[in-house]
């Protein structure tokens, strides 16, 4: 991948840290698994940050991932899996608690920080790029938050973003969990600035002299085009509506051909994830921070560690690979409002707090 260095080996650790010129360099180090995200993964990059943030000769931040296929998809989700099954899923929760406690502090981080968004960033990828200052996307993007896909609810400040996507965009992104390239990226609020790939290697390494400002002066490039721009005038009336149900029924009666296959994609969607989604969407939008929207994040992903629908969307997608989830329950009309409550109490364990100005 351009940007990333060769010579990069599995046997070295899982987040390669160093200083070159004047940035310092987080290289996301697991080729193999598409650079999932592990608990150890998370507290690498946050003590590189402590360490950068006071260090005089670090300005900038640089963010990108070892091997071809992209810059992360994720979290490992099949620890969480085997977490959830051996033990109820503490360990998981504790990898939550401090993935978001990261996402908010790249939110908030006081130098530049630039996320590389080339190949695949999906869920958690997305937490440690789309809360930069610098994002970057090349035409080789896809980008998503793919959770409802697999029994879960869009975390890692995912509702946040979404919620505040133009229209409707981020309604349909959440519910369909489907992937978007440079120009939707950009257009969704999720990247922004476009560099060619065959221009990013030279890009990357241009930071170690320069400001970010001014490489992305030099070698960012016009987007292309957004194709959702042109589907918003079925998009937007359809996820207008708070219930999913009546999302679907608008979907499938809109007259337009994309809009009938997206309610199919969401068709195969949990539906207790899709409820609770759409309710944190918009609960996200009332918000006045994205440290509440994650702290609103926590409590959902939490709560989804006593649904069967997590541990058996991932054996679906991930373990057996069957692509055939036995949702339970297996309707939305199944689903009562007291369980899509139950993902908004505060979290057994205790909540994370980002919200309060002193936790900060």
């Amino acid at each position: 991948m351009p940007g990333t260095e060769p010579s990069v080996r599995e046997s070295e650790p899982p987040v390669l840290v160093r200083k070159d010129g004047r940035v310092g360099r987080l290289l996301l180090n697991r080729p193999r698994a598409l650079n999932s995200l592990n608990l150890e993964m998370i507290r690498r990059i946050a003590e590189a940050l402590d360490a950068w943030e006071h260090d005089a000769e670090v300005a900038a931040v640089v963010l990108g991932g070892a091997g071809e296929r992209g810059l992360c998809a994720g979290a490992d989700i099949r620890e969480i899996h085997d977490d959830v099954r051996r033990g109820g899923g503490a360990d998981s929760a504790r990898f939550w608690a401090e993935e978001y406690r990261l996402n908010a502090r790249i939110a908030r981080y006081p130098k530049p920080y630039v996320a590389l968004m080339d190949g695949v960033v999906m869920g958690g990828g997305v937490g440690l790029s789309a809360h930069g200052g610098v994002r970057v996307v090349t035409e080789r993007a896809k980008v998503a938050m793919p959770e409802t896909t697999i029994g879960f609810v869009p975390d890692v400040g995912g509702t946040w973003l979404l919620s505040r996507a133009p229209g409707e965009l981020g309604t349909h992104l959440a519910l369909t969990a489907g992937a978007v390239g440079a120009g939707d990226a950009l257009l969704c609020g999720l990247a922004d600035h476009f560099v060619p790939a065959d221009r990013l290697a030279s890009f990357t390494a241009a930071l170690a002299d320069t400001t970010p400002a001014r490489a992305v002066e030099e070698y960012a490039e016009p987007a292309p085009e957004a194709a959702l721009a042109e589907h918003r005038a079925w998009i937007d009336p359809c996820y207008r509506a708070d219930d999913v149900a009546e999302i679907l029924r608008r979907l499938r009666n809109s007259g337009a051909p994309a809009a009938k296959e997206a309610a199919v994609a969401i068709e195969g969607k949990s539906p207790t994830s899709l409820r609770v989604t759409l309710a944190a969407l918009r609960r996200a939008r009332s918000l006045s921070s994205l440290e509440e929207a994650l702290d609103q994040e926590y409590r959902t992903s939490v709560a989804a560690l006593s649904s069967p629908d997590l541990t058996e969307g991932v054996r679906a997608q991930i373990i057996d690979k069957d692509r055939r989830p036995r949702w339970s329950p297996g309707t939305l009309e199944e689903v009562g409002e007291a369980e899509v409550a139950r993902h908004f109490a505060p979290a057994p364990g205790g909540d994370l707090g980002l919200g309060d100005p002193g936790a900060r």
